[in-house]
C-alpha cells in the first residue's frame, strides 16, 4: 500500500480534545489518501499505563467512527524487536552506558550557560559526560546512543521546512532508561518501521523528537516516514497544552458528531454540516483531500 498511516495513544487515561486533534487529522489523512489507519497502543512506559485506558481509548475511537484497519499493536509485546535493535547498534559501538542523573544533567546544562537549547518539553541536551567512559566508582544506569555530527533537514507537511542539529541540541539521547524500560524514541522507530507506516500526523508536541528518530532510523538501516505535526489545543485558562497529566476531561461521547466538528475547527477548517459521525467524516476527508492529498 502507497500509504499506511498510525495513532498510537499512550494508555495513560482516556482520549481528551487535544488527543482527538491528532487522531482525527491522522485518519483523515490516511483515507484522503486511500491508505491504512493503523492503531498502537504505546504503553511501553508502564509506570504511566492506567489499567483498562487502552480498551476505553479503542471504544471512544469506534464510538467516534474513527475505525482503524488491521490488529492492534501494544508496545507491551515488543521488548524482544527493541532488544534486538538495541543489540544491533551496541554491534556497531553506538551504545555506551550512562550514569548521569537527571539532576546532574540539568546543573551541567545551567553551568554551560545554554539554556537557548532546551527542547520545546524542557528536555535538557546531554554534554557527552560519559561518552568516553563512566567516571570513577560510577555504574551505568541508562544506555545512550551515540549521535553523529550533522544538520538533520525534513520537510513538515504542516510547518514546512524543519532543521535541527541533534548531536547539539539533544546530545546522545537514552534508548534504554534507568528503570530498565525501553526508551519512547527506540520503540516508535522500530514499531513504525515493522507496521510499514509511511506518513506519521502527530501533534506538534512531537516536533522536536522527529529529527532525533530520523537519525536513530537512519543508524539502524530504516526509512523515515514523511512527518506532519498539527497544531495543540491549549487550555484556555492556563495556556497549558490539554494532556491527561493537566487533567483535561474526556470526550462527550454522547455528542460525538459535536467532539469531531470541535476537532475539525481546531485544524482550521470551516464547520461542516452533519448530523452523524459517518457523514461528518465523509465529508471531512473529502475536504482534507483537497487541501492535503498530494
Amino acid at each position: 500500500m502507497d500509504y499506511i498511516g498510525r495513532f498510537a495513544p499512550s494508555p495513560s487515561g482516556p482520549l481528551h480534545a487535544g488527543s482527538l486533534v491528532a487522531a482525527l487529522a491522522s485518519y483523515l489523512d490516511s483515507r484522503a489518501h486511500a491508505g491504512a489507519w493503523l492503531l498502537r497502543i504505546e504503553d511501553v512506559d508502564a509506570p504511566r499505563t492506567v489499567p483498562g485506558a487502552d480498551r476505553l481509548i479503542m471504544q471512544q475511537l469506534q464510538a467516534l467512527g474513527l475505525c482503524w484497519d488491521g490488529d492492534v499493536l501494544w508496545q507491551s509485546d515488543r521488548d524482544a524487536a527493541y532488544r534486538a535493535a538495541f543489540e544491533q547498534l551496541s554491534a556497531q559501538g553506538l551504545v555506551y552506558g550512562c550514569a548521569c542523573t537527571r539532576r546532574e544533567i540539568i546543573d551541567n546544562h545551567a553551568a554551560l550557560a545554554r539554556p537557548q537549547t532546551a527542547l520545546v518539553d524542557g528536555e535538557r541536551p546531554y554534554a557527552g559526560t560519559c561518552r568516553n567512559g563512566l567516571p570513577p566508582g560510577r555504574r551505568p544506569r541508562a544506555w545512550r546512543v551515540r549521535v553523529p555530527p550533522g544538520e538533520e533537514t525534513f520537510v513538515d507537511r504542516w510547518l514546512g521546512p524543519q532543521r535541527q542539529d541533534v548531536a547539539h541540541a539533544v546530545g546522545d539521547f537514552v534508548l534504554r532508561r534507568a528503570d530498565g524500560m525501553w526508551a519512547y524514541q527506540l520503540a516508535v522507530v522500530v514499531d513504525d518501521a515493522a507496521q510499514g507506516v509511511t506518513d506519521i500526523v502527530r501533534g506538534a508536541d512531537l516536533l522536536s523528537s522527529t529529527a532525533r528518530q530520523r537519525v536513530l532510523a537512519r543508524l539502524l538501516g530504516l526509512p523515515s516516514p514523511r512527518v506532519m505535526h498539527v497544531p495543540l489545543v491549549l487550555d484556555p485558562i492556563t495556556g497549558l497544552k490539554l494532556s491527561k497529566q493537566n487533567h483535561a476531561p474526556p470526550l462527550d461521547l454522547s455528542r460525538p458528531t459535536h467532539e469531531l466538528a470541535r476537532a475539525w475547527r481546531a485544524l482550521g477548517f470551516a464547520p461542516i454540516a452533519a448530523e452523524t459521525p459517518a457523514a461528518f467524516l465523509a465529508a471531512a476527508t473529502r475536504q482534507w483531500a483537497a487541501r492535503y492529498n498530494g
